[in-house]
């Protein structure tokens, strides 16, 4: 059953939070590492041939890369809010009763009487004890909780759709331009992604395009000047 919202035509996108942030940041990372892993190669060798096989070197390993990363690290994370989940369904058989002032003075704590308090604690210790104490004393939610397969998804499949751009950027460029057109090409990129994320989650646009350019900038120029100084694909 939905929750009943008292703005149904401005609804909130919180629940949208932990895809989204994996997809942002699979596909920032897949403009940014691609494309300056093509620049780092055209600077030591603008043979197009070299650079294709360095941009979708670089798509299928990142792409694997940030898909397991993120399965690991969100999977670590899910462990965790298990293994609270588990000690506090212990403490609800062991000490119901300390659990239950436990509860009654988080309720406190949120500006509640005392006997209101107890009394919110009450009904919903008799409602549903664990749900209680997962949302308000460990602060968990079905919007919060972990999900990894769904962040791997997300992260591996925004790579591989973003870092294609810049290696189909230096597919087309002419030979002796493939630096410029990559670069410009991905900042343009940038921009329209960091849009999107703004726009998907209903956030400032401007704040949030210019923070996801100006840092894929800043590593790009980073990565790029690593690659021309030893004349290697850095």
């Amino acid at each position: 059953m939905t929750a009943p919202s008292a703005h149904p035509d401005d609804p909130h996108y919180l629940m949208r939070s932990g895809w989204l942030r994996a997809a942002v940041l699979g596909a920032n990372d897949g403009i940014v590492s691609t494309s300056s892993l093509i620049v780092g190669v055209a600077a030591a060798n603008p043979e197009p041939g070299a650079v294709l096989i360095a941009g979708v070197a670089g798509l299928a390993a990142g792409a694997m890369s940030m898909a397991a990363g993120e399965y690991v690290s969100v999977s670590s994370q899910s462990d965790i809010e298990k293994a609270d989940i588990a000690r506090e369904t212990q403490a609800l058989k062991d000490t119901p009763q300390e659990e239950l002032e436990e509860l009654a003075a988080i309720y406190r704590e949120r500006g509640l009487s005392d006997k209101t308090a107890m009394l919110v604690a009450q009904e919903l210790t008799a409602k549903d004890a664990l749900g209680a104490h997962v949302r308000d004393e460990l602060g968990l939610s079905d919007i919060h909780v972990a999900n990894p397969l769904q962040a791997a998804f997300a992260s591996g499949v925004t790579f591989c759709a973003a870092a294609a751009i810049p290696v189909i950027a230096a597919v087309l460029a002419p030979a002796g331009l493939i630096l410029p057109v990559v670069l410009v090409v991905s900042v343009i990129t940038l921009g329209i992604l960091g849009a999107l994320g703004a726009m998907a989650g209903a956030a400032p646009l401007v704040p949030a395009t210019l923070r996801v350019v100006m840092w894929g900038v800043f590593a790009m120029a980073v990565t790029a000047g690593v690659g021309k100084l030893f004349g290697i694909a850095a």
